[in-house]
């Protein structure tokens, strides 16, 4: 099971998750720069729930900003038939991209999905065989 947080900025709920990016409304931050975001409605890792109401006391998500980008052009066509009137307008919205380094609750922080994988793979790893030098000579 992976932990994960669901988060508010730019007026958008996003569900978030250790060691992923994500592309959320501009942000007045530098690339390479670290934010926090504090604005958290839930948390959940493992068995652990924490909801909000409508934050989550102490919990803080640490980011940092990738660049900033802009979203594909939307198209907005306005016509009124049979009045000659038509309006053309495009739109690009201004975005950020943030990689997600950790949720943390409390002060303590979250497991992200990578250190769990890794400690899988190494309870995984079989256990060395026994010495094969050992015979019995009857």
């Amino acid at each position: 099971m992976t932990s994960y947080a669901i988060i508010e900025t730019g007026g958008k709920q996003l569900r978030v998750e250790p060691g992923r990016f994500y592309d959320v409304n501009r942000i007045a931050a530098e690339p390479d720069t670290q934010i926090t975001i504090d604005q958290v409605l839930f948390v959940q890792d493992d068995d652990t729930i924490s909801v909000g109401q409508p934050l989550v006391e102490g919990a803080t998500v640490e980011a940092t900003v990738l660049q900033h980008l802009r979203d594909r052009k939307i198209i907005v066509y306005k016509m009124r038939p049979k009045k000659k009137t038509r309006k053309k307008q495009g739109h690009r919205q201004e975005l950020t991209r943030l990689m997600i380094n950790g949720i943390s609750v409390g002060g303590s922080s979250v497991k992200s999905a990578q250190k769990a994988s890794t400690a899988k793979a190494k309870s995984a790893e079989p256990a060395p065989e026994p010495d094969a030098s050992v015979t019995d000579d009857e």
